[in-house]
């Protein structure tokens, strides 16, 4: 006998309720570290597979890299699906608490913002190296020598970004597809981040990677900008005259097709600048500029990109409440 399929359906009310509870479990518990976490699991199958195929002529590397991508991203599935189906054999509930769980390990608002308090809070007090050593954590960029507004560039530009790849993105797969297709998409998004990324040794074997994540990011990094600005609406000093359209020109200007949208939102709602001149190993890279400097990037402006990162999800999961009872009615 098959196991059998889990219970919730995509777009369902109880789905959205699972889903909303997860996000109360990021926020209260984070990812603890004595928790076995998927996407660390996902990391070494990567690792592993990654060292067995990627030699050869570029032709072979790519068709690897194709198969990579598939098997992880499609395994992680299928394994999601199957462990939910045997429980739910077991027990009802028993597979409704690991659905729960598994979301929210696709989950990362508590640990972004953590992350990116661990930079302000130094900041505040004037412990410049403090500030820099949490920086250089979460970006691969140089942090030595940083000033107060670039530390603050680098905490907001991270939180921004990752408010899609961190938060809403899980959220909008997760209600098309629960726990499984959340994972899936994780999956998606940790092979992108280990070989997905532009380099000799990846070009070829990441390629396949990298287009996936794009696509898989595509929609939500747009409907998070979106987001971003419905919910500054309602946060006090927030600039959001004008920002649809500044981010919609603005966007394209960064070298990923989907992180520009949310970086730009964050910029032209806050009145700062973001982009410009990074290092990597000592080497200059200069990027777009997005946004107005009306104001000097400070530490304060890390607690904004924060508040809009909530703001950005709430009105996310807000969003998808109509589509839900919509579906529900015509059902």
């Amino acid at each position: 006998m098959s196991p059998a399929p889990p219970a919730f359906e995509p777009l369902s009310l109880s789905l959205l309720i699972l889903i909303a509870a997860a996000v109360l479990l990021d926020l209260l518990l984070g990812d603890p570290r004595w928790l076995p976490h998927p996407v660390v699991g996902i990391g070494r199958v990567i690792a592993r597979l990654e060292r067995a195929w990627n030699h050869g002529p570029p032709a072979d590397r790519q068709r690897r890299g194709q198969w990579l991508a598939a098997l992880v991203v499609g395994g992680t599935w299928a394994l999601a699906w199957s462990v939910l189906g045997v429980l739910a054999w077991v027990s009802p509930w028993l597979s409704v608490a690991m659905e729960l769980v598994l979301l929210a390990t696709t989950l990362a608002a508590r640990g972004l913002a953590d992350a990116a308090r661990a930079v302000a809070v130094p900041l505040t007090q004037g412990d410049m190296a403090a500030a820099r050593r949490a920086l250089s954590m979460v970006v691969g960029r140089d942090t030595v020598g940083l000033d107060e507004s670039e530390l603050a560039r680098g905490a907001v530009e991270t939180v921004a970004e990752n408010t899609v790849d961190g938060i809403t993105a899980p959220l909008f797969w997760a209600l098309l597809g629960g726990a499984p297709l959340a994972l899936a998409y994780k999956a998606t998004n940790t092979l992108d981040s280990m070989v997905g990324y532009r380099s000799p040794r990846f070009e070829d074997f990441g390629e396949a990677s990298a287009r996936l994540d794009d696509a898989a990011n595509w929609l939500p990094a747009r409907l998070t900008a979106l987001t971003l600005w419905l919910a500054a609406l309602f946060i006090p000093g927030s600039r959001w005259r004008g920002v649809l359209a500044s981010t919609r020109r603005e966007a394209p200007r960064h070298p990923s097709p989907n992180a520009g949208w949310p970086e730009a939102m964050v910029a032209n709602l806050m009145g700062v600048q973001l982009g410009g001149l990074n290092h990597y190993a000592g080497r200059p890279s200069p990027r777009a500029t997005l946004g107005t400097p009306h104001e000097t990037l400070t530490a304060g402006h890390i607690e904004r990109a924060i508040t809009y990162m909530h703001g950005g999800w709430l009105a996310f999961l807000l969003l998808a409440v109509p589509l839900v009872l919509m579906r529900e009615w015509l059902i």
